[in-house]
C-alpha cells in the first residue's frame, strides 16, 4: 500500500535519493541543455559508463508474457488440489527433486538442471492496482511497487502532465551500464512486433529521452491475439464450427495476412521524417535545431531538443551497424538450417534467435515479447495446442544454443508475465456466451498476489525451485519477492552495486536499486 507520507510533494520518495552536498547538487543542477553543444545531450551516458561495472552478466535476455501466465499450466503446478483448482493437465518430472512442472513443458522439464524459478513473486501495490495489466506491466518494467501519485490502472497507460515516472529497468540500465563505443547499437533494444506493444512501464521516466529503448518491427502483420506466428490464435477462436477457425475458408477474423511468420529486415532509412543524409549533415542538423529553439520556450526547449537528439543518436547508430548480410544482427538468412530449426521457425523462436544475434553484437539488453497470454477463456485448449508447445520449442532451443557457444554464462535470462492467474478456474462470464452462440469455456483471471518468474545464466544458480505457495497456489507460504527485488537481481548480475546513483533531467540525484537481490538464486 502507498504510503503517502514517504512521498515528496514531486511525487518521489526520500528513500530514493542519496545523501549529496549543497555544493555538488548545484553543480549538477546548473547544467543546462542550451548553449551546450549536441555532443554534451549524452553527458550522463559517458558519466555513468565511467563507472567501473563487474558482474557475471554481460547482457541480458527479458522474455515478457505478456497477459499474465498461470503458474498452474506452467512452473508451479498443484496436482493435490481439487480439480477446480488443478485444472486439466497432468504433470511432468524435473531434474530437481520432489518438483514437477506442467506435462506440456517437456523439453524444459528435461533441462530444469539448466535454469531455476522464482514461484513466489508479487506484487504488494494496492489491491485495484495488482490485478490489471496497465498497472502490473507498469510494475514489472520498471521494477517497482507503486504506481506514480496520482495515477490509475487508466491513466498510466496515457500520457499525463506532470508524472513522475521511475524509469524502465532497460532505461536504467541503459544508463548504468551503456553498451561500448564501438558497439554501434543502442544498449537497449525490443522486438518482435512493438507496434501491438503498448504496455506502461517501457519508458525512460526521469531518466530523459536519452536512455529510451529502441522498438524494432521484424514480424509481419498480424491479426491475432497472441500464439508465434504461425501458430498464433485468438481465445475467441470457435470450437463449434470448423470452417470458421483460422485458416479456413469461412474465418471469423481476416488473417489473410498471417501464417507469414519469417521476419522481415527493418528499415532505418528514414526516422521521425528526417532522411539518412540529414541526419549525417551535421551543420543541417544544426540549422534545424537552431530553428526550432526559436520557436520554444526554455522548459520546451530542453524536453524537445534532449528528445530529438537522443532519436537522432540512436538511429544514426542503427543505421550504420545495420547494414545487410553477416554483420547486420536481425538477418536470419545468415544462420545455418540446423540452428533455425533449434529454435523453430515460429515468431517466438525467431525473436529469440535475434535476441542471442544481438547480445554476440554487444547490446546491453533484448527485451522479446511473447503475446497471448490473458487466458480467460478457451484456457485450456490454447494452453496445450499454442502457447505451451511453441515456448517449449523456442526456450529449450535458446538455452541449448547459448550453451553451445558459451554465452549462458555471460548472458542473463529472465521471463515472466506481469502478474499470474487465479486458483480457481472459472468462466470469464458465468453462463455468458461468445459471438457465435457458444457457452464461454472455462479459464483463469487475474492475480497479482503470487506468479512464478523463469531464471537462467549470467550469475544465477541453476537448477533451483525457490519458493513455496500454498496448497491451492493462492499466496506465498514462504518468502515472497516483488518488481523491486526483479530489478535488483537483474541490476546485480550485471554488476551494478547498491550505491550506484544516476540524476534525472533536472539533476537531482536517485538511488538506481529500490529492492534487494534475490539471494536464493545467486
Amino acid at each position: 500500500m502507498t504510503n503517502h507520507n514517504s512521498v515528496h510533494r514531486n511525487g518521489c520518495r526520500h528513500e530514493d535519493h542519496p545523501r549529496i552536498g549543497r555544493r555538488d547538487l548545484l553543480q549538477v543542477g546548473g547544467l543546462s541543455l542550451i548553449g551546450m553543444g549536441l555532443a554534451d545531450l549524452s553527458r550522463l551516458e559517458a558519466d555513468a559508463a565511467a563507472n567501473a561495472r563487474s558482474g557475471t552478466a554481460k547482457s541480458v535476455v527479458f522474455i515478457f508474457q505478456s497477459g499474465g501466465p498461470s503458474p498452474y499450466e506452467t512452473w508451479s503446478p498443484k496436482p493435490e488440489a481439487p480439480d477446480t483448482i488443478r485444472g486439466e493437465y497432468g504433470v511432468t518430472q524435473t531434474h530437481v527433486a520432489g518438483e514437477v512442472f506442467c506435462e506440456y513443458l517437456p523439453k524444459l522439464a528435461a533441462r530444469s538442471q539448466m535454469f531455476s524459478v522464482v514461484r513466489t513473486m508479487h506484487h504488494v501495490a494496492e489491491r485495484q492496482f495488482r490485478n490489471e495489466h496497465n498497472s502490473c506491466s507498469y510494475l514489472i518494467h520498471t521494477g517497482t511497487t507503486e504506481l506514480p501519485v496520482g495515477d490509475t490502472n487508466a491513466s498510466i497507460a496515457q500520457p499525463r502532465a506532470g508524472r513522475i515516472s521511475w524509469p524502465s529497468m532497460g532505461s536504467m540500465l541503459a544508463y548504468a551500464a551503456p553498451t561500448a563505443a564501438t558497439v554501434g547499437l543502442p544498449a537497449v533494444i525490443e522486438l518482435p512486433r512493438t507496434n501491438l506493444m503498448k504496455y506502461p512501464g517501457r519508458e525512460p521516466g526521469i531518466l530523459g529521452p536519452q536512455f529510451d529503448r529502441f522498438g524494432v518491427d521484424l514480424a509481419p502483420k498480424c491479426g491475432a491475439e497472441g500464439g508465434a506466428c504461425p501458430n498464433c490464435f485468438r481465445h475467441a477462436d470457435p470450437n463449434f464450427a470448423p470452417d470458421r477457425l483460422p485458416g479456413a475458408p469461412k474465418a471469423w477474423w481476416d488473417n489473410s495476412s498471417c501464417r507469414k511468420a519469417d521476419f522481415h529486415l527493418p528499415d532505418f532509412g528514414r526516422t521521425a521524417g528526417t532522411s539518412l543524409s540529414q541526419l549525417e549533415d551535421r551543420a543541417a542538423l544544426l540549422r534545424q535545431l537552431d530553428v526550432m529553439r526559436r520557436g520554444l520556450d526554455r522548459d520546451e526547449q530542453l524536453g524537445t531538443l534532449a528528445a530529438w537528439d537522443a532519436h537522432r543518436q540512436q538511429a544514426m547508430r542503427f543505421v550504420l551497424a545495420s547494414r545487410p548480410g553477416k554483420q547486420n544482427p536481425f538477418d536470419l538468412t545468415q544462420e545455418s538450417d540446423r540452428t533455425r530449426d533449434l529454435y523453430g521457425r515460429q515468431e517466438w523462436g525467431q525473436g529469440l534467435l535475434v535476441a542471442r544475434r544481438l547480445v554476440e553484437a554487444g547490446v546491453r539488453m533484448v527485451q522479446v515479447n511473447l503475446r497471448g497470454w490473458d487466458t480467460h477463456q478457451n484456457a485450456f485448449r490454447d494452453l496445450k495446442g499454442k502457447l505451451l508447445p511453441s515456448l517449449d520449442l523456442c526456450l529449450s532451443g535458446f538455452l541449448d544454443d547459448l550453451a553451445e557457444r558459451g554465452l549462458l554464462d555471460e548472458t542473463l535470462i529472465v521471463m515472466c508475465g506481469e502478474m499470474g492467474r487465479t486458483p480457481r478456474i472459472s468462466p470469464i462470464t458465468p453462463n455468458g456466451k461468445n459471438v457465435f452462440g457458444e457457452v464461454f469455456t472455462p479459464g483463469r483471471h487475474h492475480w497479482g498476489d503470487v506468479f512464478p518468474c523463469f531464471f537462467a545464466g549470467g550469475g544465477i544458480q541453476p537448477g533451483r525451485i525457490i519458493g513455496r505457495t500454498d496448497s491451492h497456489g493462492g499466496l506465498p507460504e514462504t518468502e515472497a519477492y516483488t518488481p523491486e527485488d526483479l530489478a535488483a537481481t537483474i541490476f546485480h548480475c550485471l554488476g551494478i552495486g547498491p550505491d550506484r546513483e544516476f540524476h534525472d533531467t533536472t539533476g537531482r540525484p536517485y538511488h538506481v536499486y529500490r529492492g534487494q537481490p534475490i539471494r536464493p538464486l545467486l
